[in-house]
C-alpha cells in the first residue's frame, strides 16, 4: 500500500507551483518540427485521421505539444503520455512512486499542472492510487483523453501553426 498522498509537504507543492508560474511556458517548449527533422507532408496529411495517429507520430506530437503550450493547456497531453509510460510499469514499488508522482502533478488539490477532471473521476482516482495497479489512471486518462480528441485536437488541425506546416512541406 502507497504512503498516504494526505503526508505530502505541503511545501513541495507550494514550490512546485510557484516554479511552474515563474517559469511558464518555457518549461514546457517544444521545439517544432521542420524541414530538417525529414518530416513528409503525407506524415502531417496522416496527422488528420485520428488523435492517436497524431500522438504516436514523433512529429505530430512535438507539434500538437507546441500547440497546447501555445493555449496554456499542454498538461492535458502530458498526463496522457505520463499514464502510457505508467501502464509500462512493471514492479509494484515503480507502481506506488510512480501513481504517487501523477497524481500530485496532475490531480490532486493545488498540482502545479492540474487536468480538468470531474469530482467523481478524481474521488475514483485518488481511491485507485492508493492500491495502484497498472489500470488505476485508465478512466482519467480516459476523459482527458476524450477532451482532447473534442477539443483541442480539431482546434490543432485548424490552427495557424498546423496549416503552417502543412503549407512549409508542400512542395
Amino acid at each position: 500500500m502507497c504512503r498516504g498522498l494526505e503526508s505530502l509537504p505541503i511545501t513541495c507543492l507550494e514550490r512546485a507551483k510557484e516554479l511552474k508560474a515563474r517559469l511558464g511556458s518555457f518549461l514546457l517548449k517544444q521545439e517544432l518540427p521542420n524541414k530538417a527533422d525529414k518530416l513528409r507532408t503525407e506524415d502531417a496529411l496522416e496527422w488528420t485521421s485520428s488523435l492517436q495517429t497524431l500522438l504516436l507520430h514523433k512529429d505530430g506530437l512535438r507539434a500538437f505539444r507546441a500547440f497546447l503550450v501555445s493555449e496554456y493547456s499542454e498538461e492535458n497531453v502530458a498526463f496522457y503520455l505520463a499514464c502510457e509510460d505508467y501502464k509500462k510499469t512493471k514492479t509494484s514499488s515503480k507502481l506506488c512512486s510512480k501513481a504517487r508522482k501523477i497524481y500530485e502533478e496532475f490531480i490532486g488539490n493545488d498540482a502545479p499542472r492540474e487536468v480538468n477532471l470531474d469530482h467523481e473521476t478524481k474521488t475514483i482516482t485518488k481511491k485507485n492510487v492508493e492500491e495502484p495497479t497498472p489500470s488505476c489512471f485508465e478512466l482519467a486518462q480516459s476523459k482527458i483523453y476524450a477532451l482532447m480528441e473534442k477539443d483541442c485536437y480539431p482546434r490543432f488541425l485548424r490552427s495557424t501553426l498546423y496549416l503552417d506546416l502543412n503549407r512549409e512541406l508542400t512542395p
